[in-house]
Protein backbone atom coordinates (compact mmCIF):
# COMPACT_ATOMS: atom_id res chain seq x y z
CA UNK A 1 0.00 0.00 0.00
CA UNK A 2 1.47 3.48 -0.97
CA UNK A 3 2.34 5.86 1.44
CA UNK A 4 -0.73 8.59 1.74
CA UNK A 5 1.17 11.32 3.37
CA UNK A 6 2.33 14.50 1.60
CA UNK A 7 6.17 14.83 0.76
CA UNK A 8 7.64 17.43 2.80
CA UNK A 9 10.08 19.80 1.15
CA UNK A 10 12.07 21.87 3.09
CA UNK A 11 11.98 25.81 2.39
CA UNK A 12 15.13 27.94 1.61
CA UNK A 13 16.05 29.85 4.44
CA UNK A 14 15.59 33.76 3.88
CA UNK A 15 17.59 36.13 5.89
CA UNK A 16 15.66 39.51 5.87
CA UNK A 17 17.72 42.44 7.13
CA UNK A 18 15.83 45.43 8.78
CA UNK A 19 17.63 48.99 8.27
CA UNK A 20 17.12 51.63 10.97
CA UNK A 21 17.97 54.52 8.63
CA UNK A 22 15.44 56.90 8.89
CA UNK A 23 13.95 55.84 12.29
CA UNK A 24 14.26 57.19 15.36
CA UNK A 25 12.97 59.48 17.46
CA UNK A 26 12.61 62.35 16.61
CA UNK A 27 12.67 65.07 19.77
CA UNK A 28 11.80 69.18 18.03
CA UNK A 29 13.51 71.76 20.36
CA UNK A 30 11.23 73.14 22.62
CA UNK A 31 10.65 76.95 22.16
CA UNK A 32 11.54 79.35 24.83
CA UNK A 33 7.92 80.01 26.37
CA UNK A 34 8.12 75.93 26.78
CA UNK A 35 11.53 75.81 28.53
CA UNK A 36 10.01 78.42 30.92
CA UNK A 37 6.87 76.97 31.97
CA UNK A 38 8.95 73.74 32.62
CA UNK A 39 10.80 75.65 34.39
CA UNK A 40 9.24 75.34 38.44
CA UNK A 41 11.53 78.65 39.73
CA UNK A 42 10.36 80.97 36.89
CA UNK A 43 6.22 79.82 37.75
CA UNK A 44 6.98 80.57 40.59
CA UNK A 45 8.87 83.90 40.37
CA UNK A 46 5.78 84.32 38.36
CA UNK A 47 3.22 83.75 41.19
CA UNK A 48 5.21 85.90 43.85
CA UNK A 49 5.27 88.86 41.02
CA UNK A 50 1.39 89.04 39.94
CA UNK A 51 0.76 88.65 43.91
CA UNK A 52 2.87 91.45 44.61
CA UNK A 53 1.11 93.83 41.84
CA UNK A 54 -2.14 92.38 43.20
CA UNK A 55 -1.31 93.88 45.95
CA UNK A 56 -0.28 97.08 45.18
CA UNK A 57 -3.31 97.60 42.89
CA UNK A 58 -5.42 96.82 46.04
CA UNK A 59 -3.30 99.48 48.19
CA UNK A 60 -3.50 102.24 45.73
CA UNK A 61 -7.22 101.31 45.48
CA UNK A 62 -7.82 101.56 49.28
CA UNK A 63 -6.02 104.73 49.29
CA UNK A 64 -5.06 104.26 53.51
CA UNK A 65 -1.71 103.24 54.27
CA UNK A 66 -2.44 103.25 58.11
CA UNK A 67 -5.41 100.30 57.03
CA UNK A 68 -2.79 98.43 54.11
CA UNK A 69 0.08 99.96 52.61
CA UNK A 70 1.44 99.07 49.26
CA UNK A 71 3.88 96.93 48.13
CA UNK A 72 6.04 99.40 47.15
CA UNK A 73 5.70 101.52 50.51
CA UNK A 74 6.19 98.22 52.40
CA UNK A 75 9.56 97.58 50.03
CA UNK A 76 10.84 101.00 50.83
CA UNK A 77 10.67 100.11 54.70
CA UNK A 78 11.91 96.84 54.39
CA UNK A 79 15.36 98.19 52.69
CA UNK A 80 15.41 101.14 55.30
CA UNK A 81 14.98 99.25 58.12
CA UNK A 82 17.57 96.68 56.92
CA UNK A 83 20.11 99.54 55.69
CA UNK A 84 19.75 101.04 59.33
CA UNK A 85 20.30 97.21 60.59
CA UNK A 86 16.75 96.67 63.12
CA UNK A 87 15.67 94.25 60.51
CA UNK A 88 18.92 92.42 60.44
CA UNK A 89 19.07 92.38 64.38
CA UNK A 90 16.10 91.15 64.64
CA UNK A 91 15.66 88.34 62.78
CA UNK A 92 18.94 87.19 64.36
CA UNK A 93 17.93 87.66 67.43
CA UNK A 94 14.35 85.84 66.40
CA UNK A 95 16.65 82.53 64.37
CA UNK A 96 18.70 82.04 67.30
CA UNK A 97 15.85 81.12 69.63
CA UNK A 98 14.00 79.20 66.98
CA UNK A 99 16.45 77.28 66.10
CA UNK A 100 17.37 76.57 69.91
CA UNK A 101 14.06 75.68 70.48
CA UNK A 102 13.53 73.41 66.94
CA UNK A 103 16.37 71.82 67.45
CA UNK A 104 15.52 70.53 71.23
CA UNK A 105 11.48 69.79 70.07
CA UNK A 106 13.50 67.46 67.14
CA UNK A 107 15.46 65.71 69.81
CA UNK A 108 12.47 65.12 71.93
CA UNK A 109 10.51 64.10 69.09
CA UNK A 110 13.22 61.67 68.17
CA UNK A 111 13.19 59.67 71.72
CA UNK A 112 9.53 60.06 71.85
CA UNK A 113 9.50 58.16 68.80
CA UNK A 114 12.24 55.45 69.20
CA UNK A 115 10.32 54.55 72.54
CA UNK A 116 7.14 54.24 70.58
CA UNK A 117 8.98 52.06 67.93
CA UNK A 118 10.63 49.58 70.40
CA UNK A 119 7.62 49.27 72.24
CA UNK A 120 3.68 48.83 73.00
CA UNK A 121 3.46 51.07 76.40
CA UNK A 122 5.73 53.71 73.74
CA UNK A 123 3.26 53.57 71.17
CA UNK A 124 0.44 53.87 73.97
CA UNK A 125 2.17 56.57 75.50
CA UNK A 126 2.55 58.80 72.10
CA UNK A 127 -0.79 58.36 70.88
CA UNK A 128 -2.33 59.18 74.43
CA UNK A 129 -0.15 62.56 74.43
CA UNK A 130 -0.41 63.11 71.03
CA UNK A 131 -4.37 63.44 71.25
CA UNK A 132 -4.36 65.51 74.51
CA UNK A 133 -1.69 68.01 73.80
CA UNK A 134 -1.19 68.18 70.15
CA UNK A 135 -4.76 69.99 69.51
CA UNK A 136 -3.02 72.80 72.40
CA UNK A 137 -2.30 75.61 71.37
CA UNK A 138 1.20 77.08 72.32
CA UNK A 139 0.10 80.37 72.75
CA UNK A 140 -2.64 78.67 75.66
CA UNK A 141 0.95 78.00 77.59
CA UNK A 142 2.67 80.95 77.36
CA UNK A 143 0.98 81.70 80.73
CA UNK A 144 2.36 78.60 82.40
CA UNK A 145 5.87 79.45 80.69
CA UNK A 146 6.05 83.82 82.34
CA UNK A 147 4.93 81.56 85.24
CA UNK A 148 7.72 78.46 85.08
CA UNK A 149 10.82 80.41 83.25
CA UNK A 150 9.91 83.98 84.24
CA UNK A 151 10.32 86.51 80.80
CA UNK A 152 13.48 85.33 78.81
CA UNK A 153 14.45 83.17 76.33
CA UNK A 154 13.37 79.93 78.38
CA UNK A 155 9.82 80.63 78.21
CA UNK A 156 9.90 80.80 74.48
CA UNK A 157 11.75 77.78 73.84
CA UNK A 158 9.25 75.92 76.24
CA UNK A 159 6.78 76.80 73.77
CA UNK A 160 8.27 76.40 71.00
CA UNK A 161 9.76 72.40 71.76
CA UNK A 162 5.48 72.06 72.11
CA UNK A 163 4.94 73.43 69.11
CA UNK A 164 7.74 71.49 67.08
CA UNK A 165 7.36 68.16 69.20
CA UNK A 166 3.55 66.50 68.29
CA UNK A 167 3.75 66.69 64.61
CA UNK A 168 7.37 65.94 64.07
CA UNK A 169 6.81 62.56 66.20
CA UNK A 170 3.14 62.07 65.12
CA UNK A 171 4.34 62.48 61.09
CA UNK A 172 7.42 59.86 62.25
CA UNK A 173 5.37 57.38 63.87
CA UNK A 174 2.75 57.10 61.17
CA UNK A 175 5.75 57.12 58.66
CA UNK A 176 7.91 53.89 60.48
CA UNK A 177 4.30 52.32 60.71
CA UNK A 178 3.68 52.67 56.61
CA UNK A 179 6.74 51.15 55.85
CA UNK A 180 5.98 48.38 53.00
CA UNK A 181 6.17 45.05 55.39
CA UNK A 182 8.37 43.82 52.09
CA UNK A 183 11.15 46.73 52.81
CA UNK A 184 10.95 45.25 56.73
CA UNK A 185 11.90 41.31 55.59
CA UNK A 186 14.53 42.30 53.37
CA UNK A 187 16.15 44.15 56.30
CA UNK A 188 15.82 41.09 58.40
CA UNK A 189 16.94 38.85 56.24
CA UNK A 190 19.62 40.42 55.19
CA UNK A 191 20.84 40.48 59.21
CA UNK A 192 21.08 43.80 59.92
CA UNK A 193 21.48 45.53 63.39
CA UNK A 194 18.92 47.66 64.83
CA UNK A 195 20.77 50.81 64.02
CA UNK A 196 21.38 49.52 60.58
CA UNK A 197 17.48 48.20 60.56
CA UNK A 198 16.99 51.56 61.28
CA UNK A 199 19.03 53.94 59.06
CA UNK A 200 19.09 51.56 56.15
CA UNK A 201 15.21 50.59 56.37
CA UNK A 202 12.78 52.82 58.89
CA UNK A 203 14.01 55.94 58.02
CA UNK A 204 14.56 55.80 54.27
CA UNK A 205 11.18 54.28 53.96
CA UNK A 206 9.59 56.55 56.88
CA UNK A 207 11.58 59.64 54.95
CA UNK A 208 8.32 61.49 53.35
CA UNK A 209 6.38 61.62 56.26
CA UNK A 210 9.45 62.75 58.18
CA UNK A 211 9.96 65.42 56.12
CA UNK A 212 6.19 66.63 56.32
CA UNK A 213 6.59 66.52 59.90
CA UNK A 214 9.74 68.97 59.55
CA UNK A 215 7.75 71.15 57.59
CA UNK A 216 4.79 71.24 59.56
CA UNK A 217 6.71 71.57 62.66
CA UNK A 218 9.10 74.62 60.98
CA UNK A 219 5.93 76.65 60.15
CA UNK A 220 4.63 75.96 63.65
CA UNK A 221 7.33 76.72 65.15
CA UNK A 222 7.56 80.29 62.95
CA UNK A 223 3.55 81.04 64.09
CA UNK A 224 4.62 80.39 67.71
CA UNK A 225 8.00 82.37 67.76
CA UNK A 226 5.96 85.47 66.52
CA UNK A 227 3.31 85.38 68.87
CA UNK A 228 5.48 84.69 71.80
CA UNK A 229 7.98 87.60 71.31
CA UNK A 230 5.04 89.81 71.19
CA UNK A 231 4.01 89.15 74.15
CA UNK A 232 7.46 88.32 75.60
CA UNK A 233 8.89 91.41 73.94
CA UNK A 234 6.31 93.74 75.27
CA UNK A 235 7.30 92.26 79.18
CA UNK A 236 10.85 92.06 78.79
CA UNK A 237 11.64 95.20 76.16
CA UNK A 238 13.54 93.45 73.24
CA UNK A 239 12.92 90.84 71.37
CA UNK A 240 13.26 89.68 67.43
CA UNK A 241 11.04 89.85 64.51
CA UNK A 242 7.74 89.73 66.95
CA UNK A 243 9.08 92.64 69.00
CA UNK A 244 10.40 94.39 66.01
CA UNK A 245 6.57 94.21 64.47
CA UNK A 246 5.09 95.42 67.90
CA UNK A 247 7.38 98.21 68.12
CA UNK A 248 6.20 99.79 64.34
CA UNK A 249 2.81 98.65 65.58
CA UNK A 250 2.77 101.27 68.86
CA UNK A 251 4.43 103.69 66.21
CA UNK A 252 1.37 103.67 63.59
CA UNK A 253 4.65 102.87 61.10
CA UNK A 254 2.21 100.40 59.29
CA UNK A 255 4.58 100.17 56.02
CA UNK A 256 7.46 98.85 58.94
CA UNK A 257 4.63 96.42 60.36
CA UNK A 258 4.20 94.95 56.97
CA UNK A 259 8.12 94.81 56.77
CA UNK A 260 8.67 92.74 59.63
CA UNK A 261 5.90 89.96 57.87
CA UNK A 262 7.62 90.43 54.62
CA UNK A 263 10.57 88.84 56.23
CA UNK A 264 8.91 86.30 57.56
CA UNK A 265 7.65 85.47 54.39
CA UNK A 266 10.81 85.59 52.39
CA UNK A 267 12.53 83.43 55.06
CA UNK A 268 9.33 80.82 54.89
CA UNK A 269 10.41 80.89 51.07
CA UNK A 270 14.12 80.52 51.68
CA UNK A 271 14.00 77.47 54.01
CA UNK A 272 11.30 76.12 51.96
CA UNK A 273 13.28 76.14 48.54
CA UNK A 274 16.94 76.17 49.76
CA UNK A 275 16.46 73.74 52.70
CA UNK A 276 13.39 71.38 52.59
CA UNK A 277 13.15 71.37 49.05
CA UNK A 278 16.87 70.40 48.43
CA UNK A 279 16.69 67.69 50.73
CA UNK A 280 13.14 66.39 48.70
CA UNK A 281 15.03 66.35 45.76
CA UNK A 282 18.60 64.36 46.76
CA UNK A 283 16.20 61.51 48.99
CA UNK A 284 12.64 61.40 48.26
CA UNK A 285 12.52 61.98 44.57
CA UNK A 286 15.95 60.40 44.14
CA UNK A 287 14.73 57.44 45.30
CA UNK A 288 12.00 56.94 43.53
CA UNK A 289 9.03 57.66 46.29
CA UNK A 290 7.72 60.92 44.81
CA UNK A 291 7.70 62.68 41.61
Amino acid sequence: MADARPVLHPRPEAIYEVSNAGIGVVQRPLSLGQRLANNGGVRKTIVLIVLALIWEGYARWLGNDLLFPTFSATLASFMTSMLNGQLPAATWYSMKILLQGYVCGLAFAGLLTAFASATRIGADLLEVLTAMFNPLPSIALLPLAMIWFGLGNGGVIFVLIHAVLWAVALNTHSGFRGVSPTWRMVGQNYGLSNIGYVLRILIPGAFPSILTGLKIGWAFAWRTLIAAELVFGASSGGGGLGWFIFQSKNSLEIPSVFAGLLTVILLGLIVENCIFLVAEKITVRRWGMQH
